[in-house]
């Protein structure tokens, strides 16, 4: 599938997704929206593809919405996906809810400014490297909007209510220290050292993890983020034992270890995962 608006390239197990609008400062369009959203269908549907990371060309992550239509840049909503009741979606969150959903780990290596959308899109990625360059914004109130791409979910869990309502208010942009601090990103990094540590991780989940059960466990420790109570990851942690326990995966991961050999995992993820929310449905936009 040719892209236009972001990149795409798997090498030895590791699918990289690179926002493509250098001159643009990346800044995010409804043609990226749909372009992010398949990419991501793509290495789900792909059993080669242990790791996705994502990046930005140039000198920037993502500099934020496009700005290009003016006043009105908002007025639609951000998005041409509209529901039933006329009212379209928020393009960021529809990304957000589809990195949330993705069967692989999400990395997101912060190059440069990432601002509105820019910030907001990394948040349901499984951690966040930033580069010492990296500047980071939830400007939406300076812009006369408020927080979108479901990060009125997501950054709360995150970073705390009270860092997050302080980032959210001022729409302060700031750098990748107080990132760090406030506990947005893992760690910082200069040059060619950001890209080679976010590789070195996906490398090590690559090469050690059964991929059905990184999916699982990445599903379950999403999931329980809204739970009520530690009984429902009881259930889902017992179903998905039960589920695992008795897999080929689980039979190599045991022999492979006391033979002192690495494990060649045989279970696929396009082959689907075991359902351990029976209860659980996705929410429909009303």
């Amino acid at each position: 599938m040719e892209f236009q608006d972001i990149l795409y390239d798997v090498s030895e197990g590791i699918a990289t997704i690179t926002l493509n609008r250098p001159d643009k400062l990346n800044a995010f369009t409804g043609r990226m929206m749909h372009e992010i959203i398949s990419a991501l269908d793509i290495t789900d549907a792909d059993d080669n593809v242990k790791v996705v990371i994502f990046t930005g060309a140039g000198r920037a992550y993502c500099a934020g919405a496009d700005l290009s239509s003016g006043g009105d840049t908002f007025a639609k909503g951000g998005s041409d996906v509209q529901t039933q009741q006329g009212v379209p979606r928020d393009g960021g969150g529809l990304v957000s809810l589809r990195i949330f959903n993705s069967q692989k780990p999400v990395i997101g290596v912060i190059n440069g400014p990432a601002v509105g959308v820019g910030v907001t899109m990394t948040l349901p990625m499984d951690f966040r490297l930033a580069s010492d360059t990296a500047k980071f914004g939830f400007v939406f109130a300076k812009r006369g909007i408020v927080p979108e791409a479901c990060s009125s979910y997501f950054l709360p869990r995150l970073v705390g209510i009270s860092q997050a309502t302080e980032w959210v208010y001022t729409g302060r942009v700031f750098g990748a220290d107080e990132a760090l601090s406030g506990g947005l990103v893992r760690s910082v990094h200069t040059g060619d050292d950001l890209m080679k540590t976010a590789r070195e991780i996906a490398r090590e989940i690559a090469d050690n993890t059964a991929p059905v059960s990184v999916a699982m466990s990445r599903r379950m420790l999403w999931q329980m983020l809204g739970a009520s109570h530690p009984m429902e990851a009881h259930r889902a942690d017992s179903r998905g034992i039960m589920e695992r326990g008795r897999s080929a995966d689980s039979k190599e991961g045991v022999v492979s270890f006391l033979e002192k050999r690495p494990a060649v995992y045989p279970d696929k993820v396009s082959d689907g995962l075991p359902n351990i929310f029976p209860q659980w449905q996705e929410p429909e936009f009303f």
